[in-house]
């Protein structure tokens, strides 16, 4: 608490020290508040197991959530002070990419496509003190990712088959009211470069649909059948986890018996009650047609989380991505061709 003592803004700024995951060059002269962030990715070995695969995400008119769940541990804040988190997310490189079959490889496939509309996605606690923030996970599940270049929900829009590295930035709520002029000392970035990932409106990848399938618990549907088998499956990875299909046989339909002929008992359990007829028309009015199913359609302001929040003051302007020294090649090959 003695790096906290003193007023809002006080005392002289600090230098980057010891946490998880930070900012590269440039961490120095932040706030005090800000300065002391760590921040600790969740599901790391997840993360890390699709990271040797290759990453993808995908991104739907309509948007789509991210798997992994972005999730990070957060230490270091200031227990009264107030904080906001934000994501965003910058492109890697400048190429467009096609996915190689018969190589299971990613090759470049030419210029990137005009950047999307930059954009940012607020967590909807935001703002909180920062015990709050400190005292359990936070976790980025309202995200979702589109390739509508028109979307008004908020959603963050990506480019498909482009790479992409997500950024989580916590920043202080100055309440001074020149605090425009510290915009820049008063937040803090962290990136964890085995979040990259592809955007694909499509999984390009057989393998990456499999560890998805076999490590994401709202994808029960798809392990309840029989998956194709590969080879390859590397030790203690999900994927060889993965349960196998279950044969249940489907319950044979009752066949017709004679008429006058006796029942069975388990004729008598399993025959069904005569269905009423259905009342006939009123005379003079035509039979109408059974009104189709159709499921119900929330309007975008309902789904929470989505719209961007204002910030009591302008946004700072994050330093672009080699600032934090990411723009190394990912660990999974991405071939140039």
């Amino acid at each position: 608490m003695a790096a906290f003592l003193g007023g809002p803004g006080e005392g002289p700024p600090c230098s980057t020290g010891p946490g998880w995951a930070g900012e590269g060059p440039g961490a120095g002269g932040k706030n005090r508040r800000v300065c002391h962030a760590a921040a600790r990715l969740e599901m790391g070995s997840l993360w890390e197991e699709f990271n040797r695969l290759g990453t993808e995400m995908i991104v739907t008119k309509a948007g789509r959530r991210m798997f992994p769940t972005f999730q990070v541990k957060l230490s270091g804040l200031d227990p009264l002070a107030d904080y906001v988190l934000l994501m965003d997310f910058v492109p890697l490189d400048d190429k467009r990419y096609r996915y190689a079959f018969h190589s299971s490889s990613w090759l470049a496939a030419g210029r990137a496509d005009p950047a999307a509309p930059g954009r940012v996605h607020f967590h909807p606690d935001s703002p909180a003190k920062g015990a709050q923030w400190m005292r359990q996970i936070v976790s980025f599940d309202k995200l979702k990712l589109t390739n509508n270049l028109l979307d008004d929900n908020g959603h963050i829009i990506l480019n498909s088959m482009h790479r992409y590295q997500p950024r989580f930035h916590v920043v202080f709520v100055d309440p001074r009211r020149d605090s425009e002029r510290f915009a820049h000392q008063n937040f803090k970035s962290f990136s964890f470069p085995e979040t990259q990932f592809m955007a694909v409106t499509a999984y390009q990848n057989h393998r990456i649909t499999q560890l998805k399938i076999a490590s994401n618990p709202f994808a029960k549907g798809f392990r309840d059948g029989d998956p194709e088998p590969w080879c390859g499956v590397p030790a203690g990875s999900l994927l060889g986890a993965m349960p196998r299909a279950r044969a249940t046989a489907l319950p044979s339909r009752p066949e017709k018996q004679e008429k006058g002929a006796p029942r069975s008992r388990g004729a008598l359990a399993t025959a069904m009650p005569p269905q009423p007829a259905p009342p006939a028309a009123p005379p003079g009015f035509p039979e109408l047609p059974a009104p189709p199913f159709q499921p119900l359609a929330c309007p975008p302001g309902v789904y929470v989380g989505a719209k961007p929040r204002t910030l009591p003051y302008p946004l700072p302007a994050f330093p672009p991505l080699g600032t934090y020294g990411t723009a190394a090649a990912p660990a999974f090959g991405y071939g140039q061709q």
